[in-house]
């Protein structure tokens, strides 16, 4: 199975028996390292029943078996490639595997529909060329993602090993991503997971919703400060999925929507203060480094608005946990 040409074109490959190299590894991997595309590529073809095991379609993380058949029936589409712009990017860290960037609430990530330009992937190209040949090239060297209006870190690969390695570590849950979220309500619970699928709204296809349709989501939650005169608690949330929205929407289904977040039912006022953004800011990121130093961890502080917020509600008034 060799790769295939950068035209796009619906021409197959030859089929291919699995090789004892790479019996037991996943059909996503398998078919990357023999073809040479990138696994968000595969794992696209994979969706849409465009690689088959055995003649038959099958899901990315199948287990391979030494002597079966692999046909895939088309080559990736190759959307226009992404080009580089002035677009300011705070670094907060950048060697030679990896960049960490702070992105501020109301910068989009990567060009898509509605935003084609102005985006956070054209600012990085800009500075940092080499990760056009990273990745998914709609949104090259991008590995997991931040909501347009949540602030905070996120964590991109400049080589492609680099984007292998932190994309096998959100699978396998090694990477952790924390966020600092003011939501309406005084939980019932000091700490808390919602385990819950989170799946496209039938109602309103730009939003997600908890469906029993949807993909597995887990999101753990512990009480930071609360205001019970205005109703109104800070949480420290960590993922243990990624999910589209996933805090916003599992903070909403719980009776705790975030702050500033009307799409998913929080009001606009924290105290005095109205909010034109959702109070969520990822706080704190940590992941193995590619490099195999051990674990690289960073912190990034509330942006100015969101501290001018709670310094306008005043000291925590629910005070420690009890035991």
């Amino acid at each position: 199975m060799g790769a295939f040409d950068d035209t796009g074109t619906d021409r197959g490959e030859e089929p291919v028996v699995v090789p004892r190299a790479l019996d037991g590894e996943r059909v996503d991997r398998a078919v990357a390292l023999l073809t040479g595309w990138s696994r968000s590529d595969v794992q696209a073809l994979l969706q849409a029943g465009d690689v088959l095991v055995g003649g038959q379609p099958t899901g990315k993380s199948r287990r391979l078996r030494t002597g079966e058949v692999v046909e895939v029936l088309r080559a990736p589409q190759r959307p226009s490639p992404v080009g580089p712009e002035p677009v300011p990017v705070d670094v907060r860290h950048a060697d030679q595997h990896v960049v960490v960037v702070n992105k501020p609430a109301g910068l989009v990530v990567h060009p898509g529909t509605g935003h084609p330009h102005g985006t956070l992937v054209q600012g990085l190209l800009a500075r940092f060329p080499e990760i056009a040949e990273v990745g998914d090239p709609a949104r090259p060297g991008i590995v997991h993602r931040l909501d347009r209006d949540t602030s905070g870190l996120l964590v991109v690969a400049r080589r492609p090993p680099a984007y292998e390695h932190l994309v096998d570590a959100l699978a396998r849950r090694t990477v952790e991503r924390s966020y600092l979220a003011l939501v309406s309500g005084i939980p019932s619970a000091r700490r808390g997971v919602v385990d819950a699928p989170i799946g496209r709204s039938t109602q309103r296809r730009t939003r997600m919703a908890v469906r029993d349709a949807g993909r597995p989501a887990r999101t753990a939650f512990e009480v930071v400060a609360g205001w019970p005169d205005a109703d109104v608690t800070l949480l420290s949330c960590r993922l243990e999925t990624g999910r589209t929205h996933q805090i916003r929407v599992h903070l909403a289904a719980v009776g705790n929507p975030v702050v500033g977040d009307a799409a998913y039912g929080g009001r606009r006022q924290a105290g005095h203060s109205e909010l034109d953004r959702p109070f969520l800011h990822a706080a704190r990121l940590a992941f193995p480094h590619p490099d195999g130093s051990g674990v690289q961890a960073f912190e990034e502080p509330l942006p100015a608005e969101l501290q001018a917020v709670l310094a306008e509600l005043g000291p925590d008034a629910l005070g420690p946990p009890a035991g």
